[in-house]
């Protein structure tokens, strides 16, 4: 029985976390109650309040489910002990962008979080819980930059923090314009390609150098 209850629990979770990315993606987040959601995911208020403490609780579970996988990738991939961080960097980065292009759940929530947060309140919660993600991003990249130097696949002037921008610049917004006009290009086919062109640009740049 308890096993039961459990997993009834679970699915019901799961069932609100899919309500949450069909809804905030229709409205967009700040056009979104939590009534909304309980009514698509056809469970009471009172269902969310025990799964999630408010709405940013739940935006941040729904994101969640697509962003630990690729933590998951980056935090790897910025172990001192990867030999060769760079070539990790680029199939982590492949992994990501083809994810957002074919993948159903990731591409929703993507979409949501590039063109349907509509953030008015410099402290929201979820907009503060997306800073904070950009900042371990950040930092995760710093991480393999410089484990990258040490490997000598960089050069040891590098100046690390230009290079973390300007890499996260190229990804984010290969990500921002695909979402923004998907037809324009194929970012599938052109995300290997333009990730190992952005590395080149660390290795060559001279204004990217101290």
């Amino acid at each position: 029985m308890a096993r039961s209850t459990k997993e009834e629990a679970l699915e019901t979770r799961a069932r609100i976390l899919d309500a949450a990315e069909q809804v905030f993606h229709e409205r967009g987040v700040s056009h979104t109650s939590l009534a909304d959601v309980a009514k698509a995911a056809d469970v009471t208020r009172g269902a969310i309040y025990w799964h999630f403490k408010n709405k940013s609780d739940l935006f941040d579970a729904m994101c969640e489910r697509v962003r630990l996988p690729m933590e998951a990738i980056m935090e790897e991939n910025a172990d001192q002990r990867v030999t060769d961080p760079l070539g990790e960097f680029i199939k982590g980065g492949v992994f990501v962008l083809k994810q957002a292009v074919t993948d159903p759940r990731c591409r929703k929530v993507f979409d949501i979080i590039f063109n349907k947060c509509e953030f008015v309140d410099h402290d929201d919660p979820i907009l503060v819980r997306q800073r904070e993600c950009h900042m371990q991003g950040m930092f995760r990249m710093e991480q393999i930059l410089n484990n990258a130097i040490s490997r000598g696949q960089l050069p040891p002037n590098l100046n690390v923090r230009r290079a973390c921008l300007m890499a996260h610049a190229v990804f984010s917004g290969l990500l921002t314009d695909w979402f923004f006009s998907p037809t324009s290009f194929d970012l599938a086919e052109e995300a290997e390609n333009l990730l190992t062109a952005a590395i080149h640009t660390l290795k060559t740049a001279p204004t990217l150098q101290n």
